[in-house]
């Protein structure tokens, strides 16, 4: 098939969300697919450049993100970043060109910040919801961006896995979700075999956007649940990492933990592939709303430890109901709950690494995940 996949890659200049969507870029065309990338953004472009720290309005910084990003892995001539009046990458006639011929398209977390007749032209539109939660509450409180971008397409999907169970707070308004997974592209993310490795890591922002409303209820992001773990390097005697961004707290060092700025640690894909695979483990806060809503949300990040043999200790959002939790993948409610984790993985490091990877393997596989978003996609 001809697939376009639209994206946010170039707008958020940073490693995590990079290989988030690389997952999905090279996953497809392992799976045989001719796979085009489209970032829309309107009427003009706005990035955050993180080493001016300052918002740049020109399409040079992030057309220099993406095409690192991208032509290393075999995709160049076949990206473009837009705006009403300039693109760079592809030309708009080859876009057009695409668009007319294309099987589907896959827009991906961010919506399309305007839509054009041309991206009506593929024979099947989908939406993935990579924000449980947050999205639908968007939705619900009329997000014009969201709302015209989901009103396009033919199916949605959603990584939250209890979305429509009894107790998950998260409102559908009428609107059938279809679930998925994050994926990963094993070949890309293999195991590795060093077991000195010091730190349980976290690669996190501290505030990333506005928090939601929704029935007079407020959802946060992981400055409201980190507070309640922030004293965890003075319970163990385990060191802790945090590449962190979004925010500084200067008290983080005082309870024992290492920071060192996010952008700096994961600002290309090469450095977040690096950070994670030097970590001995992951230490996963989730987001606010993540907890609250208990609709099953687990990270595109945690996928990525978990091929490469390390063991992952996460904030529990409803991940029992639909994974085997134990081995590979252990959960958090409390801070008692996090020093038996780490206890339990340290006891039996080699075990848990094993099973990360055939947890991996089982579950994230993107030959499996995406196998089955296309089925439901085009059926």
């Amino acid at each position: 098939m001809i697939i376009i996949f639209a994206s946010a890659i170039g707008r958020f200049p940073i490693g995590g969300n990079a290989w988030s969507d690389l997952q999905y870029l090279l996953g497809l065309r392992a799976l045989g697919h001719d796979i085009f990338y489209l970032e829309e953004c309107g009427s003009k472009s706005w990035v955050y450049n993180w080493e001016t720290e300052q918002i740049t309005t020109e399409l040079e910084y992030p057309k220099n993100y993406l095409k690192n990003c991208l032509e290393p892995l075999g995709f160049k001539d076949k990206w473009i970043y837009r705006t009403d009046e300039h693109s760079v990458g592809m030309e708009i006639d080859n876009l057009s060109d695409i668009c007319s011929q294309a099987d589907l398209m896959i827009i991906r977390g961010s919506p399309l910040s305007v839509w054009r007749d041309e991206y009506g032209w593929p024979q099947r539109r989908i939406y993935i919801d990579a924000d449980p939660g947050f999205t639908q509450i968007n939705i619900a409180n009329g997000n014009s961006e969201l709302v015209q971008t989901i009103e396009h397409c033919d199916r949605l999907f959603t990584i939250g896995q209890r979305i429509g169970a009894e107790d998950c707070l998260i409102p559908t308004k009428g609107r059938h979700w279809l679930k998925t997974l994050p994926p990963v592209a094993l070949p890309y993310w293999p195991v590795i075999e060093d077991n000195d490795t010091t730190y349980f890591s976290s690669i996190m922002q501290w505030h990333s956007y506005q928090e939601v409303v929704y029935e007079g209820v407020t959802y946060g992001n992981k400055d409201k649940e980190f507070l309640k773990f922030i004293d965890i390097p003075q319970l163990t005697k385990q060191q802790f990492r945090i590449a962190l961004s979004g925010g500084f707290p200067d008290e983080l060092s005082q309870y024992g933990w290492e920071v060192i700025p996010g952008w700096i640690a994961s600002f290309t894909p090469e450095s977040y592939q690096k950070f994670v695979q030097a970590s001995r483990a992951e230490f996963g806060v989730a987001k606010q709303g993540y907890v609250a809503t208990k609709g099953g949300w687990f990270s595109d990040r945690s996928v990525c430890y978990l091929a490469s043999g390390r063991p992952i200790l996460v904030q529990d959002t409803g991940l029992s109901d639909w994974l085997p939790i134990g081995e590979g993948i252990l959960t958090f409610r409390d801070q008692k709950e996090v020093v038996k984790g780490v206890e339990a993985i340290n006891a039996d490091y080699e075990r848990h690494q094993h099973a990360a990877r055939r947890l991996a393997e089982e579950y994230f596989d993107s030959d499996k995940v995406l196998s089955s978003l296309l089925e439901a996609a085009m059926n």
